[in-house]
């Protein structure tokens, strides 16, 4: 039975993975729904998007990060860490405010001047492996987008209210990835 569920585990992570937005050339448009009224949900959206300009104007200073709002999508922000790490050479952090009251992190580790990617790891199941086992053990879990780039991710829900503590609690965990940078090195290289 063990055999079976690594297998689908890693299907199912590939297959979640593959709609999550990826590093800002490719960054997904705003998608509609309809639960609620246009005018009022732009209203909460635009809101949401304040309050997050603050929170990152007030705290990228102290991880050493300087988001900015991406010019492909006005309710997308995005920063790069590449300070007091040893095994990435730089993080790149997207953060995704959607139609749908949610807030979505994705963290795309550089390695070697490359965004790390699944089908060009040297060794693919292993990655796979890899993020699953850490997704399993890490306060963030790890995917893959749509062209396979790996990243660490995690999502808010921001229909009880802006969650400021959790939010700042995620960007200042976004250094301690390095180290499972490092792990992953065997099957990288």
């Amino acid at each position: 039975m063990k055999r079976i569920t690594v297998p689908a585990t890693l299907g199912f992570l590939i297959a979640v993975s593959a709609g999550a937005a990826a590093q800002p050339a490719h960054q997904t448009q705003p998608t509609t729904t309809t639960t609620a009224p246009a005018a009022q949900q732009s209203a909460s959206r635009d809101a949401t998007r304040e309050k997050l300009r603050t929170l990152l104007d007030a705290t990228g200073p102290k991880i050493s990060v300087a988001f900015k709002q991406s010019d492909k999508n006005p309710y997308n922000f995005v920063g790069v860490m590449s300070t007091g790490l040893t095994n990435a050479d730089s993080f790149e952090i997207l953060i995704l405010i959607s139609d749908q009251e949610t807030i979505h992190f994705r963290i795309f580790p550089k390695y070697k001047g490359v965004y790390l990617n699944v089908n060009k790891a040297s060794d693919s199941a292993g990655l796979l492996r890899q993020m699953v086992r850490l997704s399993d053990k890490n306060f963030l879990y790890w995917g893959a987008d749509d062209t396979f780039d790996i990243f660490a991710g995690y999502n808010f829900t921001i229909e009880s209210g802006f969650p400021d503590a959790s939010i700042r609690v995620v960007l200042s965990s976004i250094a301690k990835l390095d180290q499972y940078v490092g792990e992953m090195k065997s099957s990288i290289d």
